[in-house]
């Protein structure tokens, strides 16, 4: 009986050992997943957001390894973001302010900036409009309130409704720059009291498209067949011109800018495989592919 039991113990005492041995050659990426993958940050402009979704689902695919996040709120958020280094890359539709670079600076970091795509911001009314056309000195003048009524430019006696993206858009920005006050930086003119400020592109395009009497402005990656998109002239004796990648890229718009990323050093590792990835040729048609002009 008992060497029967000894003899039972001994089996139990091998089958463990066996068991034991099995378990030790089992390898680590056998047992759980590999904690070498990336994690790249992304935030800011909300022009470049679609885009940028785009981008990082397309580089998810050909390195699965990396995660990107990409969420918008605005150019000035995204390189707030960037100040606070809470994200690794910041999208901005316009180039960063002095005083944001100082910020920068006096945490010891430098910020660097990459043209990852063109645009050119299209200026809207509601198809019922009758308007096709709008010099630049007319457009600042409606945003300054110098222009009320639609019958001052050739339109219907209507009431003009001004439509803007808020003030922390890079789009705004580069509005009032450029457009309201024409490019001159000695001028201060500011945006109408009474122009209404949304949040979002997809906003100021369902805004305009169901307001007869409303006036807008957005990138040509946003614009729909919902909204009339104006030719704009530079001056009463220049050619009024549409915006489109081919007037964009010709230069005759006059109305485009280029649209940028941002880091606080010098990328390396991840961060500088996928910024030198938006600059090849296969990120760069998906920019043609959502209405923006390639940098390439």
């Amino acid at each position: 009986m008992k060497k029967a039991l000894y003899g039972l113990l001994l089996v139990l005492l091998l089958s463990l050992l066996g068991c034991s041995a099995n378990a030790a050659t089992i390898t680590p990426d056998q047992t759980q997943p590999s904690s070498s993958s990336a994690y790249i940050e992304n935030k800011g402009s909300d022009t470049i957001v679609n885009l940028a979704l785009a981008w990082a689902e397309r580089y998810q695919q050909v390195r699965p390894d990396v995660r990107i996040s990409v969420t918008g709120g605005g150019s000035g958020t995204g390189l707030a973001a960037l100040n606070n280094g809470t994200v690794d890359i910041a999208n901005a539709s316009r180039t960063i302010k002095p005083e944001e670079e100082a910020l920068l600076e006096e945490q010891g970091y430098k910020a660097i900036q990459f043209t990852i795509a063109r645009d050119a911001i299209a200026v809207i009314v509601n198809p019922n409009n009758p308007v096709q056309q709008l010099t630049l000195q007319q457009i600042s003048q409606i945003y300054k309130g110098e222009i009320n009524n639609w019958q001052e430019v050739g339109g219907e006696d209507r009431p003009i409704v001004r439509l803007s993206r808020e003030t922390n858009s890079g789009t705004h920005v580069y509005f009032l720059e450029e457009v309201i006050r024409l490019g001159n930086s000695d001028d201060k003119s500011i945006f109408s009291a009474d122009t209404l400020l949304l949040p979002s592109s997809e906003g100021i395009i369902a805004e305009v498209r169901d307001n007869p009497n409303a006036i807008g402005y957005d990138g040509l990656g946003y614009v729909t067949p919902e909204v009339k998109v104006l030719g704009i002239a530079p001056d009463p004796t220049s050619p009024y011109v549409k915006p489109s990648v081919a007037t964009v890229t010709d230069g005759s718009y006059a109305i485009s800018r280029d649209l940028y990323m941002y880091t606080r050093q010098e990328p390396a590792g991840e961060i500088k495989n996928y910024l030198d990835w938006i600059l090849s040729p296969e990120a760069q048609q998906i920019v043609s592919e959502m209405g923006f002009v390639p940098v390439q």
